[in-house]
């Protein structure tokens, strides 16, 4: 009797702010059974906004960026001539603009810069699914190196000629770009590639090889380039065998791109193919295409991973000895 007296003296005894958290538990529990399916339905609905909203948002932001442009031209009465050093000021601010961004939502590295040459070169790059890295990458090279690096796209981008240099897939235009010195962005793949490529980052060129033929009349060098993670930053949603005949006969990209997440990117610039006369076209773009492969397969593991590119925003890039 005397130690029951003595354990119930020294037991903790119920308090006002006991009994408030555990009626405010059980109100909580009770809420969240009866709302579990409300919750469910707009959690999934916040997300598919926000990975559908992203891209969006990226691609206005560049439209956005050429009126920006067009005011700028009518302002200062200036010509349509896009290659004059003149539109300087405003690619630059442009440029610090996107850089900007990608240093602060992705973490945009770019490694390699040393191999592209002073003078002219194709760059031939993997596409992902929205080619938000090769924009970063014309921002980076026009802030470090004051070059403007032409680009071919498909004429849906057409409307940022002025922001990026991107000319028609005409020989001749290619060929003046190259022949002033220039640098020249070119994705064999394209929309194709965007659109059906997946996170084992295979390269769908088919049989192209107009690239290589162009660097074998200039007698220019080819320096591949890919980035990390960027088909874990973005990818396209209702990928199928369907929706590839359906591209096949319209040649139009009907697959919406989602994503958007913070993942690292890092560019990888190659060490250039050099021209060699006795190299034809058709091995050339063999050549280009094996080399690409192997800059990827050393730079990004395979298959991809978001939670492990997510991840990677707190890791170094190792440096070389």
């Amino acid at each position: 009797l005397l130690l029951t007296n003595v354990f119930h003296f020294f037991s903790p005894r119920p308090t006002s702010t006991m009994i408030f958290s555990t009626c405010l538990q059980y109100l909580l529990e009770e809420w969240l059974l009866n709302n579990l399916l409300y919750i469910v339905v707009y959690s999934v609905l916040l997300l598919a906004t926000i990975l559908f909203a992203v891209p969006l948002a990226i691609v206005l932001f560049f439209y956005f960026s050429g009126l920006f442009l067009l005011l700028y031209k009518r302002i200062r009465k200036l010509n349509g001539n896009y290659s004059s050093n003149i539109w300087d000021p405003v690619r630059l601010i442009i440029a610090i603009i996107l850089d900007g961004c990608g240093r602060l939502w992705h973490g945009y590295e770019l490694h390699g810069i040393e191999n592209i040459p002073d003078g002219p070169g194709l760059i031939i790059y993997y596409h992902g699914a929205l080619p938000l890295d090769y924009l970063y990458f014309l921002a980076k090279i026009f802030i470090l190196k004051r070059r403007c690096c032409y680009s071919i796209a498909d004429d849906c981008v057409h409307a940022l000629t002025g922001v990026t240099g991107i000319i028609q897939n005409k020989k001749e235009e290619c060929l003046n770009v190259l022949k002033k010195g220039k640098l020249l962005g070119i994705s064999p793949g394209g929309m194709r590639e965007a659109l059906f490529s997946d996170k084992s980052y295979k390269l769908i060129w088919h049989k192209r090889k107009g690239f290589a033929q162009l660097a074998v009349d200039m007698k220019v060098p080819i320096i591949p380039m890919c980035t990390q993670n960027i088909r874990e930053g973005y990818w396209i949603f209702g990928q199928s065998t369907l929706a590839r005949r359906l591209y096949e006969y319209s040649r139009i990209p009907l697959l919406p791109v989602c994503g958007g997440l913070p993942v690292k990117f890092r560019t990888y610039i190659g060490e250039p193919i050099l021209y060699n006369p006795n190299v034809t076209a058709e091995e050339l773009a063999a050549k280009t295409k094996i080399a690409l492969q192997s800059l990827i397969r050393k730079h990004q593991q395979i298959p991809g991973s978001i939670c492990r590119a997510l991840l990677e925003r707190f890791h170094k890039e190792k440096k070389k000895e």
